[in-house]
């Protein structure tokens, strides 16, 4: 099926999607976040500047699948020193672990454009287990003639579980980072083949 932007798509169970094929992530149009709280009351907000993706669109859509490499040098916060802290061996130890990778198990349908995204985050050379909670937010061509769809997805993650423990107690109580990173992810994808 053809839309009126002359996008190749098909309807998938009330869905407007892409039809089967190869996409890569758009360097241009993509976030890679996170969110960490910073002394128990406030918010840190940084992103990887250098991350690719592969995703395949199958026919069914649900053995769809995503591939991710994330250059861990790349992190940003906004804050040199800080920026420099998270990239010792404190955290990711980019001289070591230069990557930070992503590939899917699975997906869920749960609701409408809702998915559920299983799959295996590689940090530090520790692989867990992640549920990434994805939005389709819709298909369309891009004034170059480039099939394209977007996306958001968001997971949060123990930073713990892959071997980021470096902390500080704070006199207060509590502790200067928190555990929990909320990892946040917003792009488009543009179709290779």
């Amino acid at each position: 099926m053809t839309s009126s932007t002359g996008a190749v798509t098909r309807d998938w169970d009330g869905l407007t999607i892409p039809t089967a094929g190869t996409y890569a992530l758009d360097a241009g149009h993509k976030r890679v976040g996170f969110v960490a709280r910073h002394m128990m009351v406030s918010k840190v907000r940084g992103e990887f500047l250098d991350a690719s993706a592969t995703i395949t669109v199958a026919e069914d859509p649900m053995q769809s699948s995503v591939t991710a490499t994330i250059q861990a040098a790349s992190i940003t916060t906004g804050q040199g020193d800080r920026d420099t802290h998270l990239r010792s061996g404190d955290f990711l130890d980019v001289e070591k672990f230069p990557t930070l990778e992503f590939r899917s198990t699975g997906v869920k349908s749960r609701d409408g454009d809702e998915f559920v995204l299983l799959g295996e985050l590689t940090i530090k050379d520790v692989t867990r287990q992640v549920e990434l909670e994805v939005r389709f937010e819709g298909v369309g061509r891009s004034p170059f003639g480039q099939d394209i769809f977007g996306f958001a997805a968001h997971t949060e993650i123990d930073r713990e579980d892959f071997g980021l423990t470096w902390n500080v107690a704070l006199e207060s109580g509590g502790v200067l980072v928190s555990k929990k990173i909320k990892i946040e992810i917003e792009g488009e994808a543009i179709r290779q083949a």
